[in-house]
């Protein structure tokens, strides 16, 4: 969109009067979160890395728990990475775990424990992007900058009729310039949540209630009825799926093999029981596989119940062997071999969790 379109479209809105219905509706309808009790600033940072790809009620019990063993930066950033991805198991895209305990122990180091209020330190953290720095300085600083996620670019799609495809990384930046026009500097922490809660409660992606709407009048899409039509959006492409088995190595004494994953990629420096994709191994060979891998003798062979987990980007369909094994000379199998209940101090992704729970 060229700026003298954006323009146009802002003129069209009486700032301060959207700015007031905006705000008593928020303040008026928020909802009580755990991180809107105060605005320390750590907590808001933590709030929104948490809440990226992920739904609020999901989230609240996950904060909870982890302001309460991390309730400081320098209590995170004096924690051990594996306590943190524990904290943080079954939320899901553990990099931002990861980047957050990066960023904070810089925090820690070069800022005394006081997460910075200006954009250039904020932005220069590992995993704080454009939105992040937005939401902190304006949330727990009141500086008026830009918070721009999926809410708010469907709430201001329909309210400007921006046919942008926010599907692009360029379009970003036509949002914020609409909201650095538009927002209150009186209350901006106040204006970027509300924008958020608009979106989440009323201005939802396919039934918006927009006779509930605070900001109806104020809406181009509205006024035309093309309000399903906004936001414009480009198709995800079709996620990629991937097979594996799953190899479930039980001992005599009843413990588990487990390992961990790369400290790169998916999941990195999470547990797994051992994998191996299909079309590398067949299931005429899996035994001889399991057996030269990991210099074990395979006794009996059970199939499990298969599981299948959702990534963003990819899809897991783990067919599942459990293999009862004697283990031969000084195999690693040996020094890794842990009882069922010892298996929950290690942080597991979702599917483990599932098969573990399985095995109980």
């Amino acid at each position: 969109m060229k700026e003298s379109n954006l323009e146009n479209k802002l003129q069209k809105i009486d700032e301060a009067t959207f700015q007031e219905d905006l705000l008593h509706w928020f303040h008026d309808q928020k909802r009580s979160l755990p991180w809107r009790e105060d605005q320390d600033p750590y907590k808001v940072w933590v709030s929104e890395i948490m809440l990226q790809q992920t739904k609020v009620d999901t989230v609240i019990p996950y904060f909870n728990r982890f302001i309460e063993k991390f309730p400081t930066v320098e209590k995170l950033a004096a924690a051990e990475e594996q306590d943190v991805l524990k904290a943080w198991e079954g939320l899901g895209y553990y990099s931002r775990a990861k980047n957050l305990q990066y960023a904070v122990r810089e925090v820690a180091e070069t800022y005394n424990g006081k997460v910075p209020n200006n954009a250039e330190h904020l932005s220069a953290l590992k995993g704080v992007g454009p939105y992040t720095t937005g939401a902190i300085l304006s949330i727990a600083y009141g500086v008026p900058e830009p918070a721009v996620d999926g809410n708010v670019m469907r709430v201001l799609s329909r309210i400007l009729m921006i046919n942008d495809d926010i599907a692009k990384a360029s379009t970003r930046r036509i949002f914020e310039t609409a909201v650095k026009e538009l927002i209150s500097h009186e209350d901006p922490s106040g204006f970027n949540q509300g924008l958020m809660e608009l979106g989440a409660l009323v201005c939802t992606p396919k039934s918006p209630a927009c006779m509930l709407c605070p900001v109806q009048s104020h809406c181009q899409a509205f006024d035309e009825g093309v309000q399903l039509e906004y936001p414009v959006k480009t198709k995800a492409k079709k996620q990629k799926k991937l097979a594996y088995f799953t190899c479930v190595l039980q001992n005599e004494q009843g413990e588990f093999f487990i390992e961990q994953r790369p400290n790169e990629g998916l999941l990195a420096n999470m547990w797994q029981f051992p994998m191996v994709l299909k079309q590398d191994v067949d299931e005429e060979h899996l035994e001889a596989w399991v057996e030269e891998k990991f210099q074990v003798k395979i006794k009996e062979k059970q199939k499990l119940p298969g599981i299948k987990h959702v990534f963003s980007h990819v899809i897991w369909d783990l067919d599942v062997r459990l293999f009862e094994i004697e283990i031969e000379g000084d195999s690693k199998v040996k020094r890794s071999m842990l009882k069922l209940d010892e298996l929950s101090v290690y942080p597991f992704p979702v599917p483990f969790q599932k098969l573990i729970h399985s095995l109980t």
